[in-house]
């Protein structure tokens, strides 16, 4: 029997998640991740040594033993591109969230999304006509969303018909790995100006397992208290359209706020570079018992981070960044500082998303000297009050059309 190698490109990656209740994953997602995705588990063991004086036989005891307590939570992490689309309607695999409405706009890691600030996908979601809009409004939790991740070695050999396997996967010919239970700790982006908007996730998960078939394409789930026997269960629109991705460079930033040493103003700046990174702060529980392989019980939520920097050339045209840098530095009688941030990734052009931090603090920016002056600025997104969830009051994705 010919020995069977796997490769990273033949590799395909799924996210089974709940749509309308909480813990119930009924949904299939196929995520287009890119090279350089991990997924892995470590065990946490106790190591016993002895140390005693030599004995009357000349002998000293050098031997250890080696104890398994529990497992560490899984780790997991990969990178997808920031791909929004309108959809096609029909059959296409969104019936589950929505009506499929011919127009609507979706993003290929909506569900990602979705299980970062809520408990299931329909949660976190509203599509329309419009746009994609994603709303934190229930990530106040002690837990968030539960999915199941799958990734399968060799699926990139199986044939596909109307955008799902053509026959459900089988170990032998497949190698199927599932890492249960995961949760979604951070999700961060870069500015890369000459790269394309990409999403680095990461989490963890409780266990790691092989499973000996993968079936995407039958089954029963329940929306609204109805059974729905859909067509698929699978939703793979929109990860082949080439049309979506969205181009850092044509990105612009705007800010919008009030510091001691000026009036209101707003300052508008080219970024050269920068970062957003949202975190949940996990925290797996694992029990101790003596005597047994404990495994983690499931996550906790710690504080909610959302923040980052960006960069950009010191000029001197009005409210532009040096006038930035002049006002903050200046206002040193502000306990705080509020300023809104906006994002508006790809220009206003779909494809193109748009991020509204509405109270967000602003550190003094550092003057980085290089060929041409540049400004580098933290900041820190915050509730309007300690007891609300508005930190990013809207993100939006606008769609390129799947069939263009």
């Amino acid at each position: 029997m010919a020995t069977t190698y796997y490769f990273d490109r033949d590799t395909k990656v799924y996210m089974h998640a709940p749509l309308a209740a909480a813990g119930t994953k009924n949904m299939f997602w196929e995520l287009p991740v890119l090279d350089g995705f991990s997924f892995s588990q470590a065990t946490n063991a106790s190591e016993i040594t002895l140390n005693q004086a030599q004995s009357t036989g000349g002998v000293s005891l050098r031997a250890r033993q080696m104890f398994n307590d529990s497992y560490a939570p899984a780790e997991w992490s990969f990178s997808t591109y920031m791909s929004p689309y309108t959809s096609a309607g029909g059959t296409q695999g969104t019936a589950g969230i929505g009506d499929a409405t011919d127009g609507d706009h979706r993003e290929v890691s909506e569900a990602l999304w979705a299980m970062f600030f809520d408990q299931t996908v329909n949660g976190a979601l509203t599509s329309d006509a419009t746009d994609l809009s994603i709303s934190p409004g229930n990530s106040n939790k002690a837990t968030i969303g539960i999915f199941d991740l799958y990734f399968v070695f060799g699926a990139g050999k199986v044939l596909e018909s109307g955008g799902k396997p053509a026959s459900n996967y089988a170990d032998g010919a497949q190698k199927i790995y599932r890492v249960k239970d995961c949760s979604v700790n951070e999700a961060s982006f870069d500015f890369d100006i000459d790269g394309i908007a990409t999403v680095a996730w990461s989490g963890q998960g409780k266990l790691i397992t092989e499973e000996s078939a993968l079936n995407m394409n039958t089954g029963t789930w329940t929306i609204d208290g109805s059974d729905i026997t859909p067509s698929t269960q699978l939703i793979t629109e929109g990860i082949e359209n080439t049309t979506g991705f969205i181009r850092n460079r044509i990105s612009d930033l705007t800010l919008t706020g009030q510091f001691a040493a000026a009036s209101a103003a707003t300052y508008v700046t080219t970024l050269t570079g920068g970062n957003i990174t949202m975190s949940n702060n996990l925290t797996y529980l694992t029990p101790e018992t003596l005597g047994i392989v404990n495994q983690p019980l499931g996550h906790i939520t710690g504080t909610r981070n959302i923040g980052g920097n960006f960069t950009c050339y010191l000029d001197n045209v009005g409210s532009g960044s040096a006038e930035l840098f002049e006002d903050i530095i200046e206002s040193t009688s502000d306990i705080s500082n509020s300023c809104s941030v906006t994002f508006d990734i790809g220009a206003s052009t779909a494809p193109y998303t748009k991020i509204v931090m509405p109270t967000a603090h602003l550190e003094v920016p550092t003057i980085t000297i290089e060929d041409v002056i540049s400004l580098e600025t933290n900041f820190h997104a915050l509730p309007s009050a300690i007891s609300t969830t508005d930190e990013i009051t809207v993100f939006n994705f606008f769609g390129k059309d799947v069939n263009a």
